[in-house]
């Protein structure tokens, strides 16, 4: 049974195809994608084939991709969750997007938080990673904020529109925690 996780202020719940068309409102948006290493949706079928690859990761043990939603809101402001997880190694990484129309509210804080402290307690993790884009300024200031450390760069890691770009690695390990 896929968890729903909650917040003061938010509902991270499973994504359904009733979510397509807040999917498709973040990843069609040029100031989420730029620093995501993908293309910008162009179709709904996009979204839609998202929301799948989302289903599907998280039932061959993949991954865990939870919707944000604003608490009294209708629909998602963005996504959260676990990439490249390897149960055997107790490791993922995180990865998330919010809508522009949502940023500088503490709404990415309060659910990655959230997120890491699952991963944590129960999700069994012992390192959770963070890739992100040496210009991506707000990212590298949030993880830092709820304690990743800096590990390294990887050179020409990502692409986005063609063109290589390279990335910081982040990691914050389960030991570092004082408090779950």
């Amino acid at each position: 049974m896929f968890p729903t996780l909650e917040t003061e202020r938010l509902i991270l719940r499973e994504i359904s195809k009733d979510d397509v068309k807040g999917v498709y409102s973040c990843f069609s948006n040029e100031l989420v994608t730029r620093f995501y290493g993908q293309e910008t949706l162009e179709s709904m079928e996009q979204a839609e084939a998202f929301v799948d690859f989302f289903a599907k990761s998280y039932k061959e043990k993949r991954g865990i991709r939870w919707g944000i939603e604003v608490k009294g809101l209708p629909g998602i402001i963005g996504t959260i969750g676990f990439n490249a997880w390897s149960p055997k190694h107790k490791r993922a990484e995180l990865g998330y997007e919010i809508h522009p129309d949502h940023w500088r509210k503490g709404f990415t804080s309060e659910a990655v938080t959230k997120v890491i402290e699952y991963g944590f307690t129960d999700f069994g993790l012992t390192r959770i990673g963070a890739v992100v884009f040496i210009d991506n300024e707000a990212s590298i200031k949030l993880l830092t904020k709820v304690g990743f450390q800096k590990e390294g760069i990887l050179r020409d890691y990502m692409y986005q529109n063609g063109e290589a770009y390279d990335t910081y690695v982040y990691s914050l390990l389960k030991r570092n925690i004082d408090v779950l």
